[in-house]
């Protein structure tokens, strides 16, 4: 295939989702898909054979994850408008408000569905202050018990996310405590607990053990179902972005300029300022590897390579789906990456490819 293209790749999909089956058999804790990490449809026939729905943070991820992943549809979204609430609710099995103000609101609307409220524990594992829900301020979520107990008989159940890329399980062990303090006589009351995403349990050496103990236990002391909604966790891993060297120079240190943009195409990595993966990462030729936009920034980061890294060279960057493809987008009119599959007996089929038309089709 002619490059850039995202490649996701099964077998290393399955992999996750073989620890998350496990998990869920485990623990019996249910598992939604976190849509706003990951919505490539093209392998939902896969992954919901392992996972029992999807959650969402928005009416169009709402309407994906009904009509593309099936099973158990949790909506959720920071503040829903009245011109999307009713299509929200047609098509969703559970609506989470985040404020008791959005539950009063739309309270009649939402009558025949379940609902829940979104719980801010006010604690969290974020060592980002953007993407930390607990940070000073937040407007994720109810923080006071007080202001809660009142509604408890709208709703019948809770959805805390206060995780972010943690691996350790102490730490979430020590943040569950917390919320079983604050909210433990509230809990008891209720019917279902989400404890979100941001937990990393299928990266290597996690005590997945522990963790199915921990859900385990909290879902019979509270008598409650326990969703968890993994995000990264079920992809982490699982897909490449596939570049081609265009052009090399030195300007002080040796550069490398591929066919994509980190700004267009992994922007994630560039908010949050983080180097790209490149393996093996080894070697004495030290390269940076720029993106070809006209932003300064650009840069994919600084990597080792055993030869010389030359015009024509084919590259693969790690970690490109996790709130990567979700967020690609079309700055400088930059090619839009294809999206193709590595198939389980190693095949490369092509699923989906951008043109000019797409490109004209975003703006008017």
């Amino acid at each position: 295939m002619q490059t850039p293209y995202y490649l996701i790749d099964k077998q290393r999909l399955t992999a996750n989702m073989e620890k998350i089956a496990w998990l869920r058999q485990a623990s019996g804790a249910k598992a939604l898909l976190a849509l706003k990490c990951f919505a490539t449809w093209s392998v939902f026939d896969l992954m919901s054979q392992y996972m029992d729905g999807t959650t969402s943070s928005s009416l169009y991820e709402v309407k994906l994850g009904y009509e593309k992943f099936g099973g158990e549809t949790h909506a959720y979204s920071v503040a829903y408008g009245e011109d999307e609430i009713d299509e929200v609710l047609a098509n969703c099995d559970k609506i989470i408000f985040n404020s008791v103000g959005q539950l009063s609101r739309f309270e009649r609307q939402s009558a025949d569905r379940i609902r829940g409220l979104r719980v801010n524990p006010q604690v969290s594992s974020s060592d980002f202050d953007l993407a930390d829900p607990a940070r000073p301020f937040s407007r994720l979520g109810e923080h006071d018990p007080a202001v809660i107990e009142p509604v408890l008989d709208k709703v019948s159940g809770f959805m805390f996310h206060n995780n972010c890329e943690n691996e350790d399980f102490e730490r979430f062990d020590d943040m569950l405590g917390v919320i079983e303090e604050r909210f433990g006589h509230l809990l008891s009351q209720l019917d279902w607990v989400s404890l979100g995403g941001g937990i990393h349990f299928t990266g290597e050496n996690y005590p997945l053990e522990r963790l199915a103990d921990r859900l385990k236990a909290f879902s019979e002391k509270y008598g409650v179902q326990v969703y968890l909604e993994p995000g990264e966790a079920a992809i982490t891993g699982a897909a490449t972005l596939e570049v081609t060297v265009l052009d090399t120079l030195n300007n002080g240190k040796d550069l490398a300029i591929v066919d994509s943009s980190i700004e267009a195409h992994m922007l994630d990595l560039l908010i949050y300022r983080e180097r790209a993966t490149i393996l093996p990462d080894t070697g004495p030729h030290k390269v940076m590897i720029c993106g070809k936009s006209c932003l300064a920034g650009d840069i994919f980061g600084e990597f080792s390579f055993e030869q010389p890294v030359r015009v024509g060279d084919r590259l693969s960057i790690e970690n490109a789906a996790g709130y990567t493809m979700v967020k690609k987008n079309w700055f400088n009119g930059v090619k839009m990456p294809a999206i193709a599959h590595r198939e389980l007996d190693g095949t490369i089929r092509p699923v989906r490819q951008f043109g000019y038309e797409d490109y004209v089709a975003s703006l008017s």
